[in-house]
């Protein structure tokens, strides 16, 4: 069974409402999915902490024009982490064309956590394999 997480955007304050885990504990994986549904409505950005066990959190920030498709989305997710993340430590693809896979190769397992999204009519979803 996967555990997820619903990530909700109050006032300013992120909240985390986890089933499977305790609130504010992260989840951590040898490899993630990222499943993007449907194209964006308008401009936003998602914004995304990628934590290796252990070690320091690193931001990766989605620029996402409005009009991308549920595939271009996903592009432009694979080129972020891509950008933000140590080849060397971490593998990107795309998969199925809407789906991102981040996979270690080297260190330690890593959690994925949606910090922001402001784009609207894309549904983003995170899963441990």
């Amino acid at each position: 069974m996967i555990s997820r997480s619903l990530r909700i955007l109050v006032g300013g304050a992120l909240l985390a409402l986890a089933s499977g885990a305790p609130a504010g504990e992260p989840r951590y994986s040898n490899k993630w999915r990222i499943e993007i549904d449907e194209g964006a409505n308008n401009d936003g950005v998602l914004r995304f902490q990628v934590t290796p066990k252990g070690d320091a959190p690193t931001q990766v920030v989605v620029n996402v024009e409005e009009g991308r498709s549920e595939n271009g989305v996903a592009t432009d997710v694979a080129h972020a982490f891509e950008a933000a993340l140590d080849q060397a430590r971490y593998h990107v693809e795309k998969d199925d064309g809407e789906d991102v896979l981040v996979k270690k190769k080297d260190g330690p397992d890593f959690s994925i956590e949606l910090l922001e999204d402001t784009v609207r009519g894309t549904n983003v979803d995170l899963e441990r394999e």
